[in-house]
């Protein structure tokens, strides 16, 4: 290891620390006391090591008291670790080599618990519990990571490909084929002979036109390339590669099942595969040094949706992608706040709202988040984290995430409070008394936290699960969500324009809520939350896969329109014309408008009793 000892704090504030968090906070005064006299305090130089992958095995428990560590598999980094987190304990516990890398992001001092001491601390019933709970958090965050980031080099290349091919005749002159290719903006144009296939590219241009001498009058035929190497559709990438390079070419025709010419695969297009890979963006916003850095690499989010839009990866595929970049702007935002305004004077926890929550995010999504921290008497908490979350959500907006108009922001007071005020808030949700406390709760119960030490979820979502027991709130959030309606006309068709997530994805979204909170079901998706209206429709699936296409189909539609919108150099947004509409996307959309139409009416009370 190439951390070196250094003057340790005093006791009492190794003992403040550790009391702050699970598992120490539990021990009585003398345990506590006699955990934090074992500490080995120790700093890290940034760039040192604390663990190796595949290494010696771990003898100590380790906790980041200040600083960042960086969490690396496979020279790949996998999370960043601050302060109050504990590492270490799965090869401690195994006696086994690490699977991970833990190397210091700068300067950070860590807290090294003795194996006997770290052992007989683990093993009370608190200690076995935040074992649990710290596994449970992992396998999350690897599974929403994993099937939210797929790798774009296993994409076969027509998925690659962004444009259909360019065809010439022979007898087409070389200033005819250069001028279309420049006018078609393509590196390559396909020549068609009685004998096959021919290519010229821009690399025979310069090399035989330019510097060659070949007259710009003369048949393309001249300098064109005959036969020519050609690529399967369905050919994966990294395959595509080594053709290119034994070919010793730099473009291929892709061909379909049928021999058909369905593109050109370009050298181009294969060394962006890992700058627009969603693995190499998120490692990018990971080590951005500076806000500024940051938002260079957020700018690169819009060129990949439309990379996996064209690419036809599914819509709730897509907002996972969206909505892990998110969180991963988030969590280094914080990062760089904390590290101006220093060590955060009790744990905390962000937390999302809404379509992040969700994991529905989208482009046109604005920002909404807040703040829970451990109960205090010290004012100057709040105005700690104040300052923290105004700088977060001023640089949420720098990364294209408007703030929430209604003011769904860490940075006011009324999404920003202790935990304690929390469970009050959603206690207080839970008696559906007005309309204000339904529409809090609508908000408030669509959250997940993505970042910070303190663990809100048993609190929190405890409360959640008492919905059941209350009725009232039940008959209000359904009567809530019943109040957006599908704009259908009296012909049960849509005219004129339409706001695709206000008028067509929020009904399901509230429905999908009303129904899993009805049966004390907190998944956090709209699709997981359907599960439930199967159970509400008696076990026919009908209903419920009605809705779930419908979802579908309508998240797909306004990916599609927020694609073509960025394409023509507009700002994303929901509200589409219905009349510009293919007609079967238009009969497509209609149909998922009356199955919400119909599920709204099978409601139990849709017959509107008041709140």
């Amino acid at each position: 290891m190439s951390e070196r000892l250094f003057d340790m704090e005093p006791p009492d504030e190794r003992v403040r620390f550790l009391a702050r968090l699970a598992p120490f906070a539990s021990l009585d005064p003398a345990e506590l006391e006699r955990v934090a006299e074992s500490v080995e305090e120790r700093l890290v130089p940034a760039g040192g090591f604390v663990l190796i992958e595949n290494g010696l095995p771990g003898t100590q428990l380790y906790l980041v008291h200040d600083g960042a560590l960086e969490l690396l598999h496979k020279q790949a980094m996998v999370a960043v670790l601050t302060s109050g987190e504990i590492f270490g304990h799965p090869s401690l516990l195994t006696g086994l080599a690490p699977e991970f890398t833990v190397r210091a992001r700068s300067d950070t001092i860590i807290y090294a618990i003795p194996r006997n001491v770290a052992v007989e601390l683990l093993s009370r019933p608190e200690g076995v519990k935040w074992l649990a709970g710290n596994q449970r958090e992992r396998l999350l965050q690897a599974a929403r990571s994993m099937s939210a980031l797929p790798d774009v080099r296993t994409r076969p290349v027509m998925e690659v490909v962004r444009s259909a091919p360019v065809f010439c005749d022979p007898a087409t002159t070389i200033r005819e084929a250069g001028k279309l290719m420049i006018d078609e903006k393509r590196s390559a144009i396909l020549v068609r002979t009685p004998g096959g296939l021919g290519i010229v590219t821009d690399v025979d241009l310069r090399n035989k036109v330019v510097v060659g001498g070949v007259s710009r009058d003369a048949p393309v035929s001249a300098i064109m390339t005959t036969p020519v190497h050609t690529i399967g559709a369905e050919v994966l990438a990294p395959e595509a590669s080594i053709a290119m390079m034994v070919a010793g070419v730099n473009h291929l025709p892709v061909l379909d099942e049928r021999g058909a010419v369905v593109g050109i695969l370009s050298a181009s297009n294969l060394m962006t595969l890992e700058a627009r890979s969603p693995f190499a963006l998120r490692r990018s916003i990971q080590s951005a040094g500076t806000e500024k850095d940051l938002y260079h690499a957020a700018a690169d989010m819009p060129k990949l949706f439309l990379d996996l839009f064209d690419a036809h990866l599914d819509a709730p595929s897509l907002t996972r992608v969206l909505t892990v970049l998110c969180d991963t702007m988030t969590a280094r935002l914080l990062e760089l706040a904390l590290a101006r305004h220093g060590e955060p004077p009790v744990p905390y926890a962000w937390l999302v709202f809404g379509s992040g929550a969700r994991s529905e995010l989208t482009l046109a999504s604005d920002q909404d988040n807040g703040l829970a921290y451990a109960d205090t008497d010290d004012p100057a908490v709040d105005e700690f984290y104040r300052l923290v979350a105004e700088e977060v959500n001023a640089g949420l907006v720098r990364c294209g995430f408007a703030v929430d108009p209604h003011g769904v922001l860490a940075r006011t007071a009324q999404w920003r409070m202790s935990l304690s005020r929390w469970q009050a808030v959603f206690t207080d949700c839970l008696q559906g008394r007005d309309l204000e406390r339904m529409a809090r709760a609508s908000v408030a119960f669509d959250y997940r936290q993505v970042a910070g030490e303190l663990q809100v979820d048993l609190a929190l979502t405890d409360i959640m699960r008492e919905a059941p027991r209350h009725p009232r709130f039940l008959k209000g959030l359904e009567l809530l969500g019943a109040k957006v309606r599908p704009p259908l006309g009296f012909w049960q068709r849509i005219e004129g324009s339409l706001d695709i997530k206000k008028d067509g994805l929020i009904p399901i979204q509230n429905l999908a809520r009303y129904h899993a909170f009805s049966r004390g079901i907190t998944a956090p998706t709209t699709l997981e939350r359907l599960e439930a209206v199967r159970e509400a429709c008696g076990g026919d699936t009908t209903c419920e896969r009605s809705l779930r296409e419908a979802f579908i189909s309508m998240t797909q539609l306004q990916l599609r329109h927020h694609a073509r919108l960025l394409q023509a150099g507009l700002a994303p947004h929901n509200v589409i014309d219905v009349a510009n509409l293919r007609p079967l996307t238009r009969v497509t959309l209609q149909e998922a408008l009356r199955e919400v139409a119909a599920a709204q009416k099978r409601s139990p009370w849709s017959s509107g009793l008041r709140i």
